[in-house]
């Protein structure tokens, strides 16, 4: 399939709801790829309406929503009319796993049917949703509710997306997709599949292919995926490791710098040439945040750039306003830094963490947090040797990750990621005990573009201010839609 258009300018999927809808709608109507994260979205659809959905945007989508039974079990559900009292925590929702409950799986598919309606509300730009390969267990129910609110692209991420072009293939065509879930220790192929009529029946609609962007570290990758008609995507994000949130670890040992993150060399570069000798359209990222990389990325033959970091700093963002502006105060300050944490995720990925005073960035924040794992978004499933599953993670209790059978070492230094970045965007748990979970906030470590926006606009920027600036002497520059 070829994607319906290609974009300059795509703009990052970040955190849990950052790149939120308003977020991704406004640089969508502007005539670029608005991109919402799509981790996370039954959690943050759950959240929302627990604080009774403010504005009632969410009321308003799911009143678009095929299902309006399923819509109605998920209002029933969690909707609090004025929001939780103060004090009160959270309600817990279900989990998705290789085989998640009824109620997990209508959760997953009308959030992310909601965050991508909302943001393709109004105009007719493209839209696109981000997933993580990593966060396997919830992307047959996150694609199939995003193609029911029609998104444009689905982005992967965080791993091989061997079997996303087929999953979407699937689903349009109406039938089950499947996918083989990556189990540690397994000694039988473990899969994940979900039937559209199974939840929808008679609601469901004609569904459209998305295109599917790979993001990808290396050359080697994407001539790999392009192969193969079967595992073929649409196109490709190349992303470098200065790219925000999570990265590809160096190729070969990984050896440290003086600040304890990792070490890239001429070997973690991808040769853009054989990219290009894909025939697939690609985009760069990671350090692309100013006119001169979209030139320059133009000009080696990439359909464009993705940036992230301008869009999480600006007015439309869906960060935490304190903490966007802590970030910005550093940012004039000149006491911005980003530390690329070869220990802190969960996954194992090198992921970058910003200081902010009261986050996790701080030993001791993160010393007195109590460590749990009651969401589990990054949870690694692992066979037991009766052949059950569990799920584990390295920032859960200690005893409770080596009783699951992982092994102690791994849980040094890692962070509880899920919590941390729900609070990021103002949906942080409020424990029983009056504790409030803390926030970790993750930015790219190319600052340039930030630096110069903010000397234009001492204030703070809109999307499109950004926009603007990022198109600075290149056609098809930015305009309402």
């Amino acid at each position: 399939m070829t994607p319906p258009t290609r974009p300059i300018i795509i703009q990052g999927g970040m955190g849990i709801a950052v790149s939120s809808w308003r977020l991704a709608r406004e640089v969508s109507r502007r005539g670029h790829l608005g991109v919402v994260s799509g981790t996370a979205l039954d959690g943050v659809l759950a959240r929302r309406l627990q604080d009774g959905d403010p504005g009632g945007h969410l009321r308003r989508a799911l009143e678009a929503f095929p299902s309006p039974a399923m819509a109605q079990r998920v209002l029933d559900r969690y909707f609090l009319e004025g929001g939780r009292p103060e004090g009160r925590p959270y309600r817990p929702h279900s989990r998705l796993t290789i085989s998640p409950s009824r109620e997990a799986i209508e959760l997953s598919l009308v959030g992310n049917f909601a965050e991508v309606w909302l943001a393709k509300e109004g105009h007719d730009g493209l839209v696109g949703i981000n997933l993580l390969e990593k966060v396997q267990t919830a992307t047959a129910s996150a694609t199939l509710g995003a193609m029911l609110a029609g998104v444009d692209y689905v982005l992967m991420g965080a791993g091989v997306p061997r079997e996303t072009p087929r999953l979407l293939n699937d689903f349009a065509a109406g039938r089950a997709g499947h996918l083989t879930i990556e189990v540690t220790g397994a000694t039988r192929v473990h899969r994940a599949s979900l039937d559209p009529v199974t939840y929808l029946g008679d609601d469901l609609p004609p569904l459209k292919r998305p295109a599917c962007l790979a993001i990808v570290s290396l050359h080697v990758l994407a001539s790999y995926l392009a192969r193969d008609e079967e595992i073929r995507p649409d196109g490709f994000v190349v992303e470098g490791p200065r790219a925000g949130g999570h990265s590809a670890p160096p190729r070969g040992r990984m050896s440290l710098d003086a600040l304890g993150d990792p070490v890239y060399g001429a070997k973690d570069e991808a040769d853009l040439a054989k990219v290009a000798q894909t025939g697939l359209p690609f985009w760069l990222a990671g350090g692309c945040s100013t006119p001169e990389r979209v030139a320059e990325a133009l000009a080696v033959g990439a359909a464009g750039v993705q940036v992230g970091s301008l869009f999480a700093l600006a007015a439309e963002s869906g960060l935490r306003p304190d903490l966007r502006q802590q970030l910005l105060d550093d940012l004039a300050d000149d006491t911005l830094s980003v530390r690329n944490d070869p220990l802190a995720s969960p996954t194992g990925f090198p992921f970058k963490v910003a200081p902010v005073e009261g986050t996790l960035s701080q030993p001791d924040v993160y010393g007195a947090r109590e460590r749990i794992c009651d969401l589990g978004y990054l949870r690694v499933p692992a066979e037991r040797p009766d052949g059950s599953v569990v799920y584990r993670c390295p920032a859960d209790r200690v005893d409770m990750y080596v009783k699951k059978g992982g092994q102690e070492g791994d849980t040094v230094g890692r962070k509880c990621l899920c919590n941390a970045l729900f609070a990021d965007v103002g949906l942080g748990q409020l424990r029983k005990d009056g504790y409030a979970e803390p926030a970790a906030v993750t930015l790219g470590q190319d600052l340039e573009g930030a630096k110069v926006l903010q000397r234009l606009h001492p204030d703070g920027w809109t999307t499109g201010e950004a926009l603007d600036w990022l198109l600075t002497g290149v056609g098809g520059a930015s305009g309402d839609r």
